[in-house]
């Protein structure tokens, strides 16, 4: 298999250094309007650890027109891409971005950028667009949350006469070869921007917390020391990609060379296995959905959406869960805590048995909600959720050493908002309590929470 291997990297070698050939060529001309801020702010942020940048191999030479907002001076953890034209039907830009901000804290916020390319080239759209943005995102745009950009049209390469792949008409294979362009221009700019780049498009809503769950996400993959290119979180086209930036420069190079010859999405997939990820890494549920109804392309009606993806999605602070019940094969207790498919799966409880997650810090609980048994089956009968303080260290784990009863679980569920309006101070266990033994077994499928800041005691 190696000698195979080693085959298909030299021909992968060989195709890049023959596409920065012909990139040299066609993008040597001089620009009308000077490199701008991004492009240089980039160049400076980007940590230089890709052999494609220690020896500038393959430059992708091209201008970046800052229209709105600024770039940081810092690296951020995380640089959210989107690209945007003008439609036939349907405005969607402002919503996305609406969503991205409102689903996300302001720590968050305050760790991401987005960046957006307005890569239509009708001067008149783009100068409505700015206009739109700076006045519905004044303090993304000063906070340096968000930057808006253009590519001049002098700067792309050939865009019809193209060759007609799959059969494809020729507006169809102009589209989405420019849309191949757009993206390697975004990804380019935004490379040294943050650790880890998020590709959307312009008409999707997010789940909340979505990016607290994405760095979960990565850590729990970094921990496992596999190799892995791209993360996926939505099923969909080219919507919620997570790349390393130290990868975005081959990333950019990779869609410039190829324009032509597919869809975007299925360069992505050859690009995935290229860099030795042979499997897709997909996550359930998904964070992003669709939501526009006309396509960009023709404005034709397009009604495709994610069906993995939860609008309810939550992210719980983290802690740690324990019980004492007997739990069956591997759903453990952590699982109940844990957004996603799996769930902690216990066997016929008894009066007194507990299901504790121990907050790894102190937090004000405004909301709970707990979700038992599947199709049915396996409810909790007979249970009280409490909250608790004073963490202290006892045999099977952690617990607090005072609860105080919220509720009971009615038919397998409980649901209480407001709590904080009799539980004011900051809370530092969650326990649901059996009060009564019962034959079935039980699955605890969600316990979802919501906190505020803590007030002084």
């Amino acid at each position: 298999m190696r000698p195979l291997l080693r085959k298909k990297t030299v021909v992968v070698a060989v195709l890049l250094i023959t596409g920065g050939t012909y990139l040299l060529t066609a993008l040597s001309r001089s620009s009308e309007q000077p490199h701008s801020e991004p492009s240089w702010q980039a160049d400076r942020l980007a940590s230089k650890e890709l052999w494609v940048e220690q020896g500038d191999f393959l430059p992708l030479n091209v201008s970046y027109t800052l229209l709105a907002g600024a770039p940081a001076t810092q690296q951020k953890y995380l640089a959210v891409g989107l690209s945007s034209i003008k439609r036939k039907k349907g405005r969607y830009l402002v919503p996305t971005l609406q969503s991205i901000f409102s689903q996300s804290s302001p720590e968050e916020r305050a760790s991401m950028v987005v960046v957006v390319l307005l890569a239509d080239f009708d001067s008149d759209w783009r100068v409505a667009t700015v206009n739109e943005l700076k006045n519905e995102f004044v303090s993304e745009l000063e906070e340096g949350q968000l930057m808006v950009l253009h590519v001049s049209e002098e700067w792309y390469p050939p865009l019809t006469g193209l060759k007609r792949n799959y059969n494809d008409a020729p507006d169809r294979v102009t589209f989405r070869s420019k849309q191949n362009l757009d993206y390697s221009f975004l990804i380019h700019c935004s490379s040294g921007l943050a650790s880890y780049y998020l590709q959307l498009e312009d008409d999707i809503s997010c789940a909340k917390h979505f990016l607290t769950t994405i760095k979960k996400r990565v850590e729990e993959q970094e921990a496992k020391k596999a190799t892995w290119a791209t993360l996926e979180f939505s099923t969909l086209g080219y919507i919620g990609k997570l790349y390393k930036s130290v990868h975005l420069p081959l990333l950019s190079r990779f869609l410039f060379l190829f324009y032509q010859e597919m869809p975007c999405d299925w360069l992505l997939s050859h690009f995935r296995e290229i860099m030795t990820q042979k499997v897709p890494i997909h996550f359930k549920p998904s964070l992003f959905q669709h939501m526009g109804t006309f396509s960009s392309f023709r404005g034709n009606y397009n009604k495709l959406k994610d069906q993995d993806f939860e609008e309810g999605f939550y992210t719980n602070p983290l802690a740690r869960v324990y019980s004492d019940m007997s739990t069956f094969q591997d759903h453990v207790p952590q699982l109940a805590w844990n957004a996603g498919e799996k769930f902690f799966w216990g066997r016929s409880p008894e009066r007194g048995n507990y299901l504790t997650a121990v907050f790894s810090e102190p937090a004000v609980v405004t909301d709970i909600l707990v979700e038992t048994g599947s199709d049915g089956k396996d409810l909790l009968e007979s249970a009280q959720v409490e909250l608790g303080h004073g963490v202290i260290t006892k045999e099977g784990g952690q617990s607090c050493e005072v609860f105080h009863p919220v509720g009971e679980i009615m038919n397998g569920r409980f649901k209480m908002q407001e709590i904080d309006q009799k539980y004011k101070y900051a809370s530092s266990c969650l326990r649901i309590h059996i009060t009564a033994a019962q034959k079935d077994w039980v699955v605890v499928r969600k316990i979802s929470i919501t906190t505020k800041p803590s007030s002084p005691p």
